[in-house]
């Protein structure tokens, strides 16, 4: 089997192929970074199960903690973290960046009192923009009682004499990033913190139930507000990552659109309900069993939703259902109300000779052409996962350039592509 560990993978070539077998999904990569980065708030041991080791965004995450004190270690999909020495509160790294250094700001300013991260893409403060923007971090550390300001490229944070105070946290908007990192570093403030406004997802509610199993105290009340009681320490506890619901719907939809047949084991039915809701009625073929769905090739019909908070459709959905849509014959309408306009993977679809367009903030996918394998580039990861669905019903080759993108946010990916008899190469 190929070996697709590295980082450097530049350029992957993917052979039309159609999906059969059997595939296991791996634990959501938008669940174990955040529970990375919540190891931060006990010196105790941490054991996290179904741990997708090769996806480079954790493991990037695992680099940091060990420059931050930290001591991690993998076996097969078993994670330990364990803190040997004092903990640092600067995070000195080189390396790539990922959103989730915000997430180790807020867990380090609520352990140590003071905090340092390099800036989320090297902007200063105000300087982002749409999605990249990160002032809803800056307020919610300000809420509690933190000092923050930017420096030499470092987002510092510095908690009052006698740490973080609780109190009550309104989100402008349902962010995902802003409600983990309240989360985070109420847990160990003084009193009580209540998150209004959040959005309550799984991957929350993940992160919610491995702090409480630490010795937090947190309850949630729907999507109104979080109650978050301080504590002055937590301990060590085990904790099993929750099934990646984006990586399931990939599998699915790949054996959909190629006439497949497969069983999809660990399969994270609850967390799927809206988006499994439109494929059936757009002709999806699935069958459940206990702890696995199996999906049968099937004609795809047209889609029209729009992207938003859970438990509606994720805008991390987005593109693989316009792959789906591609395969329909018809018309596909798509709105991401979440982030607009983000649809840049479309245009790189279309030079395999997809038929879509925008409209303001409205994809629309004409379907039911063929398309043809070409030299295309994943330009972030969902893009990336969009490209290689496609590849797999487009007629010849397809090269897929900064294929690494996928593998930030997929575990073992190619490796499972090739066990249900996909043909990858690298180079």
């Amino acid at each position: 089997m190929t070996n697709f560990s590295s980082e450097n993978i530049s350029k992957i070539t993917v052979e039309p192929a159609v999906l059969k077998g059997s595939v296991k999904v791996s634990g959501a990569k938008n669940s174990v970074l955040r529970l990375m980065a919540a190891t931060l708030l006990t010196n105790e041991k941490l054991v996290i199960q179904n741990y997708p080791a090769t996806l480079l965004d954790a493991i990037v995450h695992k680099d940091m903690l060990d420059v931050l004190g930290k001591k991690c270690s993998v076996q097969d999909d078993v994670l330990v973290v364990e803190e040997l020495a004092t903990l640092t509160s600067k995070l000195d790294w080189k390396g790539r960046s990922i959103r989730n250094t915000l997430l180790i700001l807020g867990g380090l300013v609520t352990r140590t009192g003071y905090g340092a991260v390099p800036l989320p893409g090297g902007c200063s403060i105000g300087g982002g923009s749409g999605e990249r923007a990160y002032d809803l971090h800056v307020m919610l550390l300000e809420k509690l009682g933190a000092k923050v300001w930017d420096e030499d490229g470092f987002l510092h944070a510095k908690a009052p004499e006698g740490g973080l105070v609780g109190t009550d946290i309104h989100l402008p908007i349902r962010s995902t990033g802003a409600t983990e990192n309240a989360i985070i570093a109420g847990t160990l403030a003084n009193g009580v913190t209540r998150i209004w406004n959040p959005h309550v997802r799984p991957e929350i509610l993940d992160l919610i139930d491995m702090i409480n199993s630490m010795g937090g105290e947190i309850n949630v009340y729907g999507q109104e507000h979080i109650e978050i009681i301080g504590k002055k320490s937590l301990r060590g506890t085990t904790h099993t990552v929750i099934p990646d619901n984006v990586e399931a719907l990939t599998w699915l939809v790949g054996a959909s659109v190629t006439g497949g047949e497969i069983e999809i084991e660990n399969f994270p039915f609850e967390h799927l309900e809206i988006p499994l809701a439109f494929l059936k009625e757009s002709g999806a073929r699935m069958y459940r069993h206990e702890n696995s769905m199996i999906v049968k090739g099937s004609n795809c019909y047209p889609l029209e939703l729009s992207t938003g908070p859970y438990p509606g459709v994720n805008s991390d959905m987005q593109p693989i259902l316009a792959v789906y849509a591609a395969k329909a014959r018809g018309q596909s309408k798509f709105v991401d109300l979440r982030f607009p306009g983000r649809y840049g993977y479309a245009s790189e679809l279309n030079k395999m000779g997809l038929k879509s367009r925008t409209d303001g903030n409205l994809l629309i996918v004409d379907g039911g052409s063929e398309l043809a394998g070409t030299d295309v580039t994943a330009l972030d990861l969902r893009a990336g996962i969009a490209l290689a669905l496609a590849a797999l019903f487009a007629k010849g080759e397809t090269h897929i350039h900064e294929a690494w993108q996928i593998t930030r946010g997929y575990d073992r990916f190619f490796e499972k592509m090739e066990s249900l008899g996909v043909t990858v190469r690298v180079g």
